[in-house]
């Protein structure tokens, strides 16, 4: 039998501890006898002791799993009752093996019934309340793990749907004004240029659905993928968008949570470009420090002082999507802050544990296929 169906089945688990048990008590008494040099055919004795408990103790399963439902105080009156039952009924059994064995009845003619009953309460009774205390006690401890394994496979799935919620829910603007100036470069009959970008939104938003939210990817793929959504971006602000990136190639290998940058940068876009005419720079730094990942996302916009919303409490829904996807899978072992550039900007800084992609099983410098 295979040790996970062992510990899968509550059947299997009863029958093996049963059989080990029962074998228990054979080898102990046998070993009694050992030291007491009792002949080794008293053996048969305890063989046959052993398979009368075995069958009435099975008997007591089916009778526990019958009034398991009942109140507390009724399973206790009946387990107490039962167990009695089952001794008084193997009492008997043992005291004749073991008369017919030595040929001698006269304990039963001195003593009479009074040796018999006293046997039941010495030890039989023990010995069946015991069983009985025992199944209760795995029993219960077989329905705590089961809630336990119940409860976190809840958790796990409610873990599960709350980081897909917050992984798809693209901003429509971004859509909008990108279909928006698809349709003004086919007005103007720009068709190359359109298509191009037509290209460029399939590959992005095929990077950005297909991909499994619960997977990390390394940096270099993130990277690349917001090169996508930066030259969508570039039809739009055509000059007025200037972007570098500065990533070590220790981070390029990081671990990082699929599309994180993407919020970053629009909120960039949003309030540090799209607010000046004269347009603006976009910064995107990935380092390693002290075994934690930094990235940066740097622009030179009006700053959090000019724009309210995008103090550090607060923020559009990409933002905030990305420090609840943050807070689900790192919990406290990460930081999220917005500070001031001077002479003016916002710089957003993510810090998360530093965890190499090919120790994970990930190919590290993974490339998105920008062709479409």
């Amino acid at each position: 039998m295979k040790a996970t169906t062992l510990i899968n089945n509550s059947n299997a688990q009863f029958w093996w501890l049963q059989c080990a048990g029962w074998s228990g008590w054979v080898a102990l008494f046998w070993l009694r006898d050992v030291y007491f040099g009792q002949p080794l055919e008293r053996m048969g004795l305890l063989l046959i002791d052993a398979l009368a408990g075995f069958l009435l103790t099975v008997g007591l399963r089916w009778v526990y799993r019958a009034i398991w439902d009942k109140p507390v105080v009724i399973r206790v009156v009946l387990v107490l009752l039962v167990s009695y039952i089952a001794a008084a009924i193997w009492q008997p059994i043992k005291m004749y093996a073991q008369f017919v064995y030595f040929d001698d009845f006269s304990a039963v003619e001195e003593y009479g019934q009074r040796a018999y009953f006293s046997g039941i309460i010495g030890y039989s009774y023990f010995l069946m309340l015991s069983w009985s205390g025992l199944y209760f006690a795995l029993k219960f401890y077989r329905l705590l793990q089961l809630q336990i394994q119940r409860s976190i496979k809840a958790e796990s799935m409610a873990h599960e749907a709350q980081l897909r919620m917050l992984r798809y829910q693209l901003n429509p603007h971004f859509l909008f004004n990108t279909l928006n100036a698809i349709s003004t470069l086919i007005l103007e009959k720009n068709t190359q240029l359109a298509n191009e970008m037509v290209s460029k939104l399939s590959a992005f938003l095929r990077s950005s659905l297909d991909s499994d939210p619960m997977q990390k990817v390394d940096l270099a793929y993130e990277v690349n993928t917001m090169k996508l959504y930066l030259e969508i971006e570039k039809v739009r602000f055509d000059e007025r968008l200037q972007v570098a990136f500065h990533i070590e190639d220790d981070a390029a290998t990081a671990l990082v949570p699929s599309l994180v940058l993407q919020p970053l940068v629009e909120n960039a876009i949003k309030y540090g470009v799209a607010t000046s005419e004269a347009g603006g720079a976009i910064s995107i730094t990935g380092r390693v420090f002290a075994g934690d990942l930094f990235i940066e996302v740097i622009d030179n916009g009006p700053g959090m002082d000019q724009v309210p919303v995008r103090n550090a409490g607060s923020g559009g829904v990409g933002l905030k999507n990305t420090r609840a996807r943050l807070a689900e899978l790192y919990g406290q072992d990460h930081t999220i802050r917005f500070s001031r550039v001077q002479p003016q900007g916002l710089k957003i800084e993510i810090r998360i544990p530093f965890v190499k992609a090919g120790l994970l099983g990930v190919d590290p410098g993974k490339t998105l296929n920008q062709s479409g």
